[in-house]
């Protein structure tokens, strides 16, 4: 009938317990440990949170930010490109009109979910006026509610861009 018959491996008892994959996998660690303890000024671990990491790059992606104008009003337009462009939809933008001349609406509330977003920096690529970035160097958040991870205007406004990091 064309049907092939495939004996499997590991039917013995000493198969069953996996022993020579534990040894194996010890044998590994126990190398690991004797080279650690010879050279202890080769190892790379940082004592974080109180040496915090120096090797941010311009392409780093933190905690969301959004720009001003000079004169302290939101860049933001309320287009939705940003909502649109996130692929876990955690953006949410109620827009209102505009009345000072400089835009025709921007957003009443602007809120990212931090908990759900990737940061995949889709919403910063599909901003066209360049109204949110995530240059802030903020990567460690903390919090005990999940309201707390919900960043509303205010929050998002007053997060300012990390000293760490290189102008464009």
């Amino acid at each position: 009938m064309g049907i092939k018959v495939v004996k499997r491996h590991g039917n013995s008892f000493k198969d069953k317990l996996f022993l020579p994959a534990i040894a194996g996998g010890m044998k590994t660690t126990f190398k690991h440990f004797v080279k650690n303890i010879k050279d202890v000024n080769n190892l790379k671990t940082m004592q974080y949170p109180e040496v915090q990491p120096n090797d941010l790059n311009e392409r780093y992606r933190g905690v969301h930010r959004l720009t001003k104008h000079d004169d302290g009003s939101e860049k933001c337009v309320a287009c939705f490109m940003c909502a649109t462009a996130c692929p876990a939809e955690c953006i949410f933008i109620e827009a209102q009109e505009r009345f000072d001349g400089v835009d025709e609406k921007r957003p009443k509330e602007f809120k990212i979910d931090l908990l759900e977003c990737v940061f995949c920096g889709y919403c910063v690529e599909a901003c066209p006026c360049d109204a949110i970035r995530m240059d802030t160097g903020i990567f460690s958040l903390t919090g005990g509610t999940r309201e707390e991870f919900v960043l509303d205007k205010k929050a998002l406004m007053a997060n300012e861009r990390s000293k760490d990091l290189n102008d464009d």
